[in-house]
């Protein structure tokens, strides 16, 4: 398959572009963590000629956006349309839905293409802090601190796993360079990336594009956009040069602006506060529709089914009813989310599980976080139900809007059609899936809790969180704005989106997907690029940095954070995990294993503040790949961690005490009897890639 934008056609596509750009600038004021607009011109760019090799790229770049006072950047991002996907389907992707941003992703990957190029000398995912040294190849550096960043950079070697075929890395051709910031950057900052010393296969370097050279060089150049961009280049080497990166051998450089921390968190967070109000102290209204007390005899007293009325902020989508997938967002005229003017409540439904041990003492409440597209009903799996009878928890549940069963057949139907854009209403849905699931404890600990039936087995008082995988991962945006939970277990968890699902096995068959609409696996790249934009304002990446440092209004200030990873997760990656960390200031529980970059390593007896610790269990996999594929091999331990016993007694303890105690033998936590290896694995599938 021939690129999908040829190089040739790049300068022939550029408007008029006046974008000077000084760093620390923040014209718009009040972004928090400080802003800098810089290269946000009049126009914006078709094709980037710095890297001709294919159009978008460099990404993020601050090529595409546009002044705007009004925002707390003073930018807009603006795609042009010619730079969207264009998939097989002949579909036009609008860029609409990516203007409302005012910067682009703190978490995203940054993207760039050589061709020829390899990793030799990269700083990989296990050596980040060679990211850090004054040789690094690549280097990220935030302009108003002046603070070179760390991060890992690969080329990517992404592949679908084909029954019956063996993996396959794309094509060199194809290959994209991809640097992954170790945590979040800062929101509404001004950002520069710098590459040099790639080389080829024949270890010879590879040369920059005659665009960059000229910019670098100061030298002659025919091309319009070259002479436009003088000044803000000389701010950008200038930077770099205080930094100690001198320009003579650069191969690449462009800067970029993160979204503000408002863009990026207003919506869900007026969405919370407004709806809260609405439903008043009380909480929401609810209905219970089914009681069942002979479910499980052995564990559970009642298996009660229900609804409760939530404010609703989506439309209804052609053909469908209010709020179902499909539906978008409402906006006022202040520009933040809306109720739905005709139908302004929806009904949401939730299961609750109180065991046999509340018939005798009322027991605490324990809000799960379901798995991937899943339900709320997954609660009724074994290990809940002995796990809260055995330490007394009534366990509760209800949809996550947006990523659950209800939503995956729409989001294969858009993947398949090319209809990027259209995706932009998952990320509006996941918004009111957030709200329901704040909403879903409300109800439990002020309506359920005084329910004149039921609410003499629940201890209202006693509140806690735990979300496995799709659920621990999401529970970092829900426990960002809780203002209900002090406590949470967030289970084989990661961030960002961006970097987790070139890692899971999970995603295979949505890349399938992808795949039959854009065949070039740079444009798979430009896809989560553009796509963890819209992943910010609903996932970890935008939150979970404010978890303890300048916490969101109502913010419990006892609150404390559990996060559990298995080492060789075939579905969530631990490297997304310890991004996770690295955003919350966690501290590493010793565990018998690695120590992990820019965590503090500490044992359990010296932890009993408030904040977050992370922890790994392992299962005796291999290492996982060092390049952006899945383990695969073995037996997946992904669910494996919850039903130990050890497991178990660390998540009670936790909750009932607020100690992070690591409970394994010796304080080694292996369990590698449980690999399912036989033996002659392959230590690192990427060597053969």
């Amino acid at each position: 398959m021939e690129p999908r934008r040829a190089a040739a056609s790049c300068s022939t596509r550029l408007a008029p572009w006046a974008g000077q750009g000084k760093g620390g600038t923040n014209p718009g004021g009040g972004a928090p963590g400080g802003g800098g607009s810089g290269g946000g011109g009049g126009d914006t760019f078709g094709c980037d000629p710095i890297s001709p090799s294919f159009c978008g790229y460099p990404f993020p770049s601050n090529v595409y956006t546009v002044a705007d006072d009004s925002t707390p950047t003073g930018l807009r991002v603006s795609f042009p349309a010619e730079v969207m996907p264009a998939g097989k389907s002949g579909h036009v992707q609008d860029p609409t839905p990516w203007s409302s941003a005012d910067g682009f992703s703190a978490s995203s990957a940054m993207l760039a293409h050589f061709p020829g190029a390899v990793g030799d000398g990269l700083p990989g995912v296990r050596d980040l802090a060679a990211s850090l040294d004054d040789a690094s190849p690549t280097v990220l550096l935030d302009v108003e601190t002046g603070e070179r960043l760390a991060h890992w950079s690969e080329i990517d070697l992404s592949a679908l796993a084909v029954p019956g075929q063996p993996l396959a890395a794309p094509p060199p051709e194809q290959r994209s360079l991809l640097i992954h910031p170790a945590a979040p950057l800062r929101d509404g900052a001004r950002y520069v990336v710098a590459i040099r010393g790639l080389v080829d296969e024949a270890g010879d370097p590879i040369e920059p594009s005659p665009a960059f050279a000229a910019l670098r060089d100061d030298s002659a150049s025919d091309e319009p956009s070259v002479e436009a961009r003088r000044e803000l280049y000389a701010d950008i080497f200038g930077a770099l040069d205080d930094a100690g990166v001198p320009r003579d051998d650069l191969q690449l450089a462009w800067d970029f602006t993160t979204a503000s921390r408002a863009n990026v968190t207003g919506w869900l967070e007026h969405i919370r506060d407004e709806a809260f109000d609405i439903v008043g102290d009380d909480g929401p209204a609810y209905t219970i529709t089914n009681v069942d007390p002979d479910f499980d005899p052995a564990t559970i007293a009642f298996k009660i089914e229900g609804t409760m009325t939530v404010p609703l902020y989506l439309s209804t989508p052609e053909g469908g009813e209010p709020g179902e997938p499909g539906a978008a967002l409402i906006f006022g005229d202040d520009g933040m989310p809306d109720p739905n003017p005709d139908t302004p409540t929806i009904e949401v439904e939730w299961e609750l599980l109180i065991p046999n041990r509340a018939l005798t003492e009322p027991v605490a409440l324990l809000q799960y976080g379901h798995g991937l597209l899943g339900s709320h009903t997954q609660i009724e799996s074994g290990h809940f139900r002995t796990f809260m009878e055995t330490f007394g928890y009534a366990v509760f549940s209800t949809k996550m809007a947006g990523m659950s069963e209800d939503d995956e057949g729409w989001i294969q139907a858009r993947l398949a059609t090319g209809q990027l854009d259209e995706l932009q209403k998952m990320f509006d849905r996941l918004h009111q899936g957030m709200l329901n699931n704040l909403m879903v404890m409300r109800l439990m600990s002020t309506g359920l809790d005084t329910d004149p039936t039921y609410g003499q087995y629940l201890d209202g008082s006693r509140r806690f969180y735990w979300g496995i995988s799709q659920g621990g991962i999401m529970g970092g945006v829900l426990m960002a704005l809780s203002t209900d939970v002090t406590r949470s277990c967030l289970e084989v968890m990661g961030q960002p989106y961006n970097t987790l699902l070139n890692r899971s096995v999970d995603f295979d068959p949505f890349f399938l997907l992808v795949n039959t609409q854009w065949e070039d696996a740079r444009e798979k790249q430009f896809f989560l690029g553009l796509h963890q934009m819209g992943w910010d304002r609903v996932e970890p990446a935008g939150y979970t940095k404010y978890m303890f440092d300048q916490p969101f209004s109502g913010s419990p200030a006892d609150r404390r954070v559990l996060m559990r990873t298995a080492r060789g997760d075939h579905q969530v990656t631990t490297f997304g995990g310890h991004v996770m960390a690295r955003a919350m200031g966690a501290k590493h529980l010793d565990s018998g294993y690695d120590e992990i970059f820019d965590l503090e390593n500490v044992t359990s007896q010296s932890i009993d503040e408030n904040g977050a610790v992370y922890i790994e269990y392992d299962f005796g996999l291999p290492l996982e790949p060092s390049c952006n594929v899945p383990l695969s091999v073995c037996e997946d331990p992904h669910g494996k961690l919850r039903s130990q016993d050890v497991a178990r007694e660390q998540l009670h303890i936790f909750f009932a005490t607020g100690v992070f105690e690591n409970r394994c033998p010796g304080q080694t936590c292996d369990f590698s009897a449980l690999s399912g290896c036989v033996g002659g694995e392959d230590p690192d599938p990427c060597d053969d890639l």
